[in-house]
């Protein structure tokens, strides 16, 4: 069975006080996995309390819980997360063309500031409904959170250039091959920046690099170019509880994984910017 590890030596890079979490799951019994989704996660079901032994491991204030793949359309399970977590966490929803304003104010007052488009294998709601999601998101002064082949950016680039909504580049734009700090992908992604709608979010390293642990070589070379370019435009997020890993041997240390992650920062007041000021906006905590 897998074991997760909640807590153990801190990490060395202490976060700064509001720091905000953007990118995890996390889950309550009596909601099961839909057809279409990847299944809950395997051991013991990941929970709001959980997470909170993690946050106080790590140092982490604040929260924004993403919908899991495995439920689909159907936000239940977020909206009994977000509950239990209180003030200190948002939401980012499933939504798609048929989600009507009645539907968009519930998710508002639960705490949904946030759309997810995942146009990878288990998503629930892929590229096809860019645009409808963007409309309702836009709507309601929501994010959109989108996660794609980053191989693919040149195609989808037009399209992500006309979003109206703010919207985040998902998981280190999943280039699942390594693309170069000076190619053209990175200039795409530069572009799409400057275009000031589009953020870039540090989460799931190990997701997508092909150099793999402990430094993920290939992810950092483009991260840190972002980071310099743009750390007016960066979050962060842990990604717990690293739902790729099927046993405990596989499962990261979150303090070694937040200290390689964050070492990608140009300076102090960049990551800072990450961890705080720029989440604190984006997802509506203030």
């Amino acid at each position: 069975m897998l074991l997760r590890k909640l807590s153990g030596e801190p990490p060395k890079t202490r976060l700064p006080k509001g720091t905000i979490d953007t990118q995890m799951h996390t889950y309550l019994p009596g909601f099961p996995a839909l057809p279409g989704g990847p299944g809950n996660p395997p051991g013991i079901l990941p929970t709001p309390a959980q997470y909170r032994t993690v946050m106080d491991w790590l140092g982490i204030d604040r929260v924004v819980i993403t919908q899991a793949n495995a439920h689909q359309r159907d936000n239940a399970n977020l909206l009994a997360c977000l509950a239990e977590m209180g003030r200190v966490a948002r939401g980012v929803a499933v939504i798609d063309a048929d989600t009507t304003d009645k539907d968009m104010r519930k998710l508002t007052d639960a705490g949904c500031v946030g759309a997810r488009v995942m146009d990878l294998p288990g998503g629930a709601v892929g590229l096809a409904q860019l645009e409808a999601v963007d409309a309702r998101a836009a709507q309601f002064n929501w994010t959109v959170a989108v996660q794609f082949d980053g191989n693919t950016i040149d195609v989808h680039q037009s399209r992500l250039q006309g979003m109206r909504s703010n919207w985040i580049l998902d998981h280190h734009g999943k280039f699942f091959s390594s693309i170069a700090p000076d190619g053209p992908e990175t200039d795409i992604l530069k572009r799409l920046i400057d275009t000031g709608k589009c953020w870039y979010k540090f989460a799931g390293c190990y997701e997508s690099s092909q150099s793999g642990g402990p430094e993920f070589e290939d992810v950092a070379a483009i991260a840190s170019e972002i980071a310099s370019y743009a750390p007016e435009r960066i979050i962060w997020g842990t990604n717990w509880p690293h739902n790729l890993a099927q046993a405990t041997e596989q499962y990261p240390d979150d303090a070694l994984l937040l200290d390689t992650v964050l070492s990608w920062f140009p300076s102090e007041e960049a990551r800072d910017l990450a961890l705080v000021t720029n989440p604190e906006t984006l997802f509506q905590f203030t």
